[in-house]
This record gives structure tokens, C-alpha cells and sequence, in this order.
């Protein structure tokens, strides 16, 4: 596969992983997303053995661990308008973090938890009321 390939492959997932919520840079803009494109989105992200599910908890793992709050809104959001997670196991998630990553990372969480949640609810109420 070309890189041009690639990068068409990796735009197309990104836009999938985050709900059509980023802007991919153009071809070229960066050599960071270049690469990032070409690699972790047109080859990982499209791997067949773990679901888009799967990998946003191995994912939202890692950066609670680490304790990337925005990063972990980021992903929370997409989580949620992916309907790979529902508020409730959005929150079920915390509570397995604090037990192996620590209460005070976990707890850290919480308010990124709500707001993401909180936002959730009132962009589908709205659009039910459309």
C-alpha cells in the first residue's frame, strides 16, 4: 500500500474514531500527523482482531493511568457519540481504574466523565426535540 493509500485509509479512521469531531490536516501540513495517519490510524485502528469498542477501553485505560484528563475527554466524547459506551459504562469504567491505576488518578476523571456525559444527553435531547 502506498503512502498516499495510507494516509486516505488513516483519515477515513480517524474521522470514524472520533465521530467526525477533528479536522485532518492536509497531506503534508505536518510530519507528526502524516505519520500518525499513515500508521496508527490506517493500520491499527483498522485491524479486524479487537473491535472500535475494544480498543477505545484499552485506550481509555492507558490514558486514565496516565492521567490524561483531556485526552480522555476526547476519547469519553467519542465514546459516547460512537455508542460504543453508554454514560453508565463510561462511569463503570472509572470505577475499574481507581482499583488498578489509583482513587486519586480515577477521581481526577470524574468531573470529564460528567461534562462529557452531561453534553451527551443534551445534544440527543435536542435532537430528538429537531
Amino acid at each position: 500500500m502506498s503512502d498516499d493509500e495510507r494516509y486516505r485509509r488513516g483519515a477515513e479512521m480517524i474521522k470514524k474514531v472520533y465521530a467526525g469531531d477533528v479536522i485532518v490536516p492536509p497531506k503534508g501540513a505536518m510530519a507528526f500527523s502524516d505519520l500518525m495517519l499513515e500508521s496508527l490510524f490506517a493500520e491499527v485502528w483498522t485491524r479486524e482482531e479487537l473491535s472500535m469498542r475494544d480498543r477505545r477501553l484499552i485506550l481509555l485505560g492507558a490514558i486514565g493511568a496516565l492521567g490524561e484528563k483531556d485526552t480522555f475527554a476526547i476519547q469519553a466524547k467519542a465514546a459516547l457519540k460512537n455508542e460504543e459506551l453508554t454514560p453508565v459504562e463510561l462511569r463503570e469504567v472509572l470505577i475499574m481504574l481507581a482499583n488498578y491505576a489509583g482513587y486519586p488518578r480515577a477521581a481526577g476523571m470524574l468531573g470529564v466523565v460528567e461534562q462529557q456525559i452531561a453534553a451527551f444527553e443534551k445534544d440527543r435531547a435536542e435532537g430528538e426535540g429537531a
